[in-house]
């Protein structure tokens, strides 16, 4: 319980300062874990998704107002999906290049697909798959629709065990990737499992997605995790959700190949930092009791909700961790040396004073949301903004918010306390 009473706070752990990798690299923003609403006929992908949420736009979306350049969107294995991505090739609007991906303008899309798997003995995970062209993605289309009862939905259920997805994804030259593997609904260790190798194959997994709740720290407290890539994706269900939490990596072009070079660490592609919500953020952060909805304190170790007494409670992910840090014999959470920069950012949609208009006039001074939070100078965006957006975000490059906590599902608030 020591680390529930220090987190965020005095803790001291082993980090890694950035490095500048020479050579031809350069800095490309990627958000590995979009979601398709609809298609361009209207056909629902995600259910829960936005309609406006097409391949298109999101192409839009991030090339010309987020300034993302590497995206991966996980219902390409859609039909629906793939006739819309056949239309825009053959359209010339966008093209498929040789390191893998699709390119739009300045942004490349990775064809990727979330799928839920149900080992024999387990709970429920999702897992992203990336593969490195359209040929392949549509084979891999007509081998999941075998063993999957709608191939045209997002996040489905496939029948068969993870590791045979795993053997299916390596072969074809793909990425295996467990999606926010912390959160309470169907994730590796949310719902499914204790230890990653009671389900997959270790060495066929090439990173790990954190999730909206957790972050490198808190992600040290599992050993079997120590040595595997972090990565920090949005999940969006909306447009204005794409780059909630993104990546910082150093490729020599936006592509599969330079991505796959980047989780080796190999030939000077790195992940060079981790831009995600603080934990507290996230609506999953701590554990709750449906019945009243009351978020468990640091002293929750109790199966009944402490003020109810109901035994209905949604674990959450901070409490979890702590549980599989205890049976892993860690007390302490250990950051390998070598592990990327974890930075909280706030999302420009979080920030008080900063609505749909204010950030149309960032946009237009600045260019996109990644300028706007990493090198537009604070005095700028506090002419357009204000005093206190403009401290906001200046607190949020030099880690000092005030936050107040999430659970029971409703996201954390940042807590403004200087004036405009």
């Amino acid at each position: 319980m020591a680390y529930l009473q220090t987190y965020g706070r005095d803790l001291k752990v082993t980090t890694v300062e950035a490095t500048a990798v020479q050579g031809k690299t350069g800095r490309v923003f990627a958000d590995l874990h979009l979601h398709i609403g609809r298609t361009e006929r209207g056909e629902p992908v995600k259910i829960s998704g936005s309609k406006d949420l097409t391949f298109r736009n999101i192409a839009y979306e991030a090339a010309v107002r987020k300034g993302i350049g590497l995206l991966g969107v996980i219902d390409c294995h859609s039909p629906g999906v793939q006739r819309d991505i056949e239309s825009l090739l053959d359209s010339g609007e966008m093209n498929q290049i040789s390191g893998g991906g699709i390119r739009y303008r300045d942004t490349t899309i990775l064809l990727g697909a979330e799928i839920e798997v149900r080992d024999a003995g387990f709970g429920t995970a999702h897992h992203l798959i990336y593969l490195p062209d359209f040929a392949e993605m549509q084979s891999f289309t007509k081998w999941m629709s075998r063993s999957m009862r709608n191939v045209q939905l997002s996040s489905q259920r496939l029948y068969v065990p993870s590791r045979e997805l795993q053997a299916e994804v390596k072969g074809r030259g793909g990425l295996f990737i467990p999606a926010h593997i912390f959160t309470p609904h169907k994730s590796l260790f949310g719902s499914c499992s204790d230890q990653l190798q009671d389900t997959l194959v270790p060495n066929l997994v090439d990173a790990v997605e954190l999730g909206l709740s957790s972050d490198s720290e808190m992600a040290g407290f599992i050993p079997e995790l120590d040595t595997l890539p972090f990565l920090t994706n949005s999940d969006a269900h909306s447009l204005s959700k794409i780059g909630r939490e993104y990546n910082e990596l150093s490729l020599q072009e936006s592509s599969f190949q330079e991505l796959k070079l980047a989780l080796e660490g190999a030939g000077g592609r790195a992940i060079t930092a981790n831009y995600g919500l603080n934990p507290v953020l996230g609506k999953y952060h701590r554990t709750y009791c449906v019945n009243c909805g009351s978020l468990a304190g640091d002293t929750q170790d109790a199966e009944r909700c402490l003020q109810c007494g109901s035994l209905k409670q949604v674990r959450g992910v901070l409490d979890r961790i702590m549980e599989l840090g205890a049976k892993a014999g860690r007390s302490e959470p250990v950051v390998p040396r070598d592990r990327p920069r974890y930075i909280y950012q706030v999302p420009l949609e979080f920030i008080p004073g900063i609505g749909p208009k204010t950030l149309t006039k960032l946009l237009d001074q600045f260019g996109t949301e990644m300028n706007i939070l990493h090198d537009a100078p604070t005095e700028a965006i506090a002419e357009i903004a204000g005093e206190s957006a403009a401290a906001v975000i200046a607190d949020a490059r030099t880690g000092s918010l005030k936050l107040q906590a999430g659970g029971g599902g409703n996201y954390g608030k940042v807590a403004v306390s200087r004036k405009s």
